[in-house]
């Protein structure tokens, strides 16, 4: 065992007592999050969409999608007072880690706050609502980056303040993701609007010479969701005021991470692959050019 397989068993083990202690001393105060019951969780609206069945699903998904910014969808998603008790909930979980000395095992390194959401018990939920909803939605909506094949999630609730910000255009990232799911869980805020600039390929995250001129912004609506390819870059605004929960998910594809392994091409996904192309391509154009005296 190398020492990377050993690190990875060792984090395994200290998760898996994590969540044994969270489950053996930690009282829920509701029933709700942890089953996914359809009535309870989402909007009509959006219930509605899934009725439909063969070719006419995808019809009926697009019909309750916008797309205020290219490649970026909205739509009515969770109920408010579903909502409601998910942040009750989280915020319950936080004040019980404080009252015992009880270290969170945060979501991801780039995040001093926020919860898991399968640490608490909300695995069978999120499995479902990937399987039934949200790769159903991806395979419509995104294709190109692996939303057809869709196996692994990552589910989280992350809080937002005034010092939980963008400070400039550079502060954009993308996630380690296919296809990300934001929803916003309440309106008890100002400000907060996510900003979202072009799509990278893992070859291009942190680099490149395409400038982005143009930024998409969105103001976060409760119990609205936003869906996007992981590689594009967004970030946060500054909150004004009060506070904002976002429920968040990424969706992964071991058949798309495998088959990008073993493709050196420009990706059509990725802006700076594609703004790479058209260069190469205007230079072979002044060489030949020149070759003929033109």
């Amino acid at each position: 065992m190398d020492d990377a397989e050993m690190y990875d068993s060792l984090m395994r083990q200290v998760l898996e007592k994590y969540r044994q202690k969270i489950a053996s001393d930690h009282q829920r105060i509701f029933r709700d999050p942890y089953t996914l019951n359809p009535k309870i969780f989402f909007q009509p609206t959006f219930l509605e969409a899934f009725r439909a069945k063969g070719k006419n699903l995808e019809t009926s998904i697009r019909s309750i999608m916008s797309e205020p910014v290219p490649g970026v969808y909205t739509f009515n998603m969770l109920n408010l007072n579903f909502c409601e008790k998910l942040i009750h909930e989280v915020k319950h979980f936080e004040a019980w880690a404080r009252n015992t000395d009880s270290s969170i095992l945060r979501p991801n390194t780039g995040n001093e706050d926020g919860v898991s959401l399968d640490d608490i018990g909300m695995k069978a939920t999120l499995d479902k609502l990937m399987e039934d909803y949200i790769s159903l939605i991806s395979r419509v909506l995104f294709p190109d980056v692996g939303g057809g094949s869709l196996d692994s999630r990552h589910g989280y609730v992350l809080q937002y303040g005034k010092d939980k910000a963008i400070e400039e255009v550079s502060d954009l990232h993308v996630d380690d993701s296919e296809v990300t799911l934001h929803v916003c869980l309440g309106n008890q805020f100002a400000g907060g609007e996510l900003v979202f600039g072009g799509q990278r390929c893992k070859d291009h995250v942190n680099g490149g010479t395409h400038i982005e001129k143009e930024f998409g912004y969105l103001l976060p609506v409760g119990g609205q969701a936003i869906i996007h390819r992981g590689c594009r870059r967004y970030g946060a605004k500054p909150i004004k005021f009060g506070h904002r929960y976002n429920f968040l998910m990424w969706f992964k594809s071991s058949v798309f991470r495998e088959l990008q392994a073993h493709d050196k091409g420009f990706k059509d996904f990725c802006d700076e692959c594609q703004s790479q192309k058209i260069a190469r391509r205007n230079e072979w154009v002044a060489a030949k050019k020149r070759e003929l005296g033109m």
